[in-house]
């Protein structure tokens, strides 16, 4: 089956549209990667978007507005890919859509909300969607993430020693062989709120990220600043445990400066980037990983890179997943195209000790196309696979 894989994560600044080719074989589930365009939400979208988020005030208008605009925005992502990566022979999408509010009570998750109406997406290209992947989880007792779990482990089965997963967005997290699975804390979300709130090139010219961790790189890292922020309880909380912007936004990093605002802007943000090395190396280290595989954006700035690996050592070498088969700019556009094409199966798409749920659940709502109200070919009676396997590796 091919199919599309849409994802948008905590950084919220475009979509990814990510081809696959699947097939069950026996025990296994065998993947060919087709291709991965990426397109920016526009200034405008984005920009409303980044208004509405907690712990800014918003409206129901103002949400009803942003469903509609970003479900036709990953609708025309999606007709794209299909055209460009599948040659229009798509038979599937499946949409996370964009995560707007992860409602956490005393460390339990009592519901998600990710917007972009597959409906629009359905209209656009005549196919089938699998969306709102994350509630099926919750409503079973699960934190509704982190979801690449399952597909984490189905794809470093069988590698030796303990290989961990680590995916660097706006959040970090990881996945650990024995099915434990959650967020460490930011990866970019505070980089990245720093650059533009602190640095002259976020403030003067509209730098939004630490490119290439250049800024990162010209700091020192102030160690009583990283202290404090390390004192933050969610990091000593038990898995599984899930976050996001919820907590780690502007206002939050406004007060965990409070009294170091004369601090240059390179040592907030290489204080910042060694929070995340050392949130990251001490969940890896607690899994007791042989190795990490990382994908996500955050393995394009080398100081982020490089201070992780330091942490770790060279006991626990750190990969990209590029060197496994998956893309790691893809990898989540991917995970999310599996996750679809097991529920158009009717297999479950979580491992219940990586969320916390009571049982596996099948994920998703599934909104019919015009030609094509579901999938032919669906093979009656499909096994869960054990395994997964990118062709060619």
């Amino acid at each position: 089956m091919r199919v599309i894989g849409l994802m948008s994560g905590t950084s919220h600044d475009a979509i990814d549209a990510g081809a696959v080719d699947l097939a069950l074989d026996g025990a296994c589930l065998r993947l060919t990667p087709l291709g991965l365009i990426s397109r920016a939400y526009d200034e405008e979208l984005r920009a409303e978007l980044a208004g509405a988020l907690p712990p800014a005030a918003t409206t129901l208008a103002a949400v009803c507005r942003l469903d509609t605009r970003i479900g036709r925005a990953f609708a025309a992502a999606a007709t794209e890919a299909d055209r460009e990566l599948c040659g229009g022979g798509a038979e599937l999408i499946a949409s996370h859509g964009q995560t707007v509010f992860h409602w956490v009570d005393e460390g339990h998750v009592r519901g998600t909300l990710q917007i972009g109406q597959p409906a629009w997406i359905a209209e656009a290209t005549g196919l089938p969607v699998v969306a709102d992947f994350r509630p099926r989880d919750v409503a079973a007792g699960g934190q509704g993430a982190p979801l690449v779990s399952l597909v984490d482990q189905l794809w470093l089965r069988g590698r030796p020693g303990t290989p961990v997963a680590l995916n660097l967005g706006g959040i970090a997290n990881i996945t650990a062989p024995d099915g434990t699975a959650f967020d460490t804390g930011p990866a970019n979300a505070l980089i990245d709120a720093a650059v533009r709130a602190w640095t002259p090139q976020g403030r003067e010219r509209g730098l939004t990220y630490d490119r290439d961790g250049e800024i990162a790189a010209r700091g020192t890292v102030h160690e009583a600043l990283l202290a404090r922020l390390l004192a933050e309880p969610y990091y000593a909380l038990p898995a599984p445990k899930t976050t996001g912007k919820e907590l780690f936004h502007p206002d939050y990093l406004r007060q965990a400066l409070s009294g170091y605002e004369d601090l240059a802007a390179e040592d907030v943000v290489a204080t910042l980037t060694r929070l995340t090395a050392v949130t990251v190396a001490d969940a890896v280290r607690a899994a007791k990983a042989s190795e990490v595989v990382a994908s996500g954006g955050g393995i394009r700035n080398p100081t982020l890179m490089a201070m992780v690996r330091a942490e770790l050592g060279p006991g626990v070498p750190v990969r990209d997943s590029d060197e496994l088969g998956l893309a790691a700019a893809a990898k989540e556009a991917y995970a999310f195209a599996v996750l679809g094409f097991l529920t158009a199966h009717g297999l479950p798409g979580t491992v219940a000790t990586s969320t916390g749920a009571r049982h596996p659940s099948v994920l998703g709502s599934i909104t019919p196309g015009r030609g094509a109200p579901w999938p032919r070919g669906l093979l009656d009676g499909a096994r869960m696979p054990t395994r997964l396997v990118v062709d060619g590796h």
